[in-house]
């Protein structure tokens, strides 16, 4: 069988091509000498951890250490260390400065306004959680960490006010669509109890009969053989999520 013959002059032109592409090749280290500017830009996250007590959607807030923003308050938050996965950086976080360990983060959002740091260029992503304030006993040593009514803020250190505000918009999305409450209520709930986190959540209140009849069209709920205890009000029966329907929808949460 007669192979094809390739003319010369396209041979050569396509070895020279060859040639011209690999010296247009540059290297990792020139691209940072070229470009030093580029390579000196901090990253780091912040933590947004919500709680909810007293019919109120809190979050955990620090005493600003910096002098910019002294007597303000911050979420938590620090620098990716060189060496560190973005992901690892907020477990850390917690870990360091709380003693939570067994909180699911979820990634929200990228925040990168030029201006946005004191100290020079930082791009922060912020990740938030969800943790049962009852549940979870922090771990407080330093700069006066408390649970903070979230409709009481006005302002933040950095921009953590535009922080708080986006992850308070996603949670109430998620919460509509997704059984995220479970995260913030004891394992045993009445109806009231949580169309009381709702109204919490989302800001507004809402029509009884309305809510139970979207939440029972969900799905989400067990009734159990049993009522409210040492409640002013005519006890309620107490419910609880079903495990099956406790799939998050950031793969992260952990059902009770």
């Amino acid at each position: 069988m007669n192979r094809q013959q390739i003319p010369l002059g396209l041979c050569i032109e396509h070895t020279i091509k060859k040639m011209s592409d690999i010296t247009n090749l540059k290297s990792a280290a020139a691209e940072k000498t070229s470009h030093p500017e580029y390579f000196n830009i901090a990253v780091s996250v912040d933590c947004v951890i919500f709680g909810y007590e007293e019919k109120e959607l809190k979050v955990l807030l620090i005493k600003s250490d910096f002098e910019e923003f002294s007597g303000l308050y911050s979420l938590l938050g620090d620098l990716v260390k060189p060496d560190e996965d973005l992901d690892a950086a907020p477990y850390r976080v917690l870990k360091e400065r709380t003693g939570l360990d067994d909180v699911f983060l979820q990634q929200v959002y990228s925040f990168g306004a030029v201006n946005r740091h004191p100290s020079g260029r930082v791009i922060s992503t912020a990740y938030y959680s969800l943790v049962h304030i009852n549940s979870h006993k922090l771990k407080i040593n330093s700069n006066d960490l408390h649970w903070h009514p979230v409709q009481k803020i006005k302002k933040l250190a950095f921009d953590h006010k535009q922080i708080l505000d986006t992850c308070v918009k996603m949670l109430q999305e998620q919460i509509m669509d997704h059984p995220v409450a479970h995260n913030l209520l004891p394992e045993k709930f009445s109806l009231r109890a949580l169309q009381e986190l709702y109204e919490a959540v989302l800001g507004t209140a809402l029509d009884r009969r309305n809510f139970r009849k979207k939440i029972a069209l969900k799905n989400w709920l067990t009734e159990l053989n049993e009522l409210e205890e040492g409640v002013t009000h005519r006890p309620g029966k107490l419910h609880k999520f079903k495990i099956k329907a406790l799939k998050p929808a950031s793969g992260k949460e952990k059902a009770k």
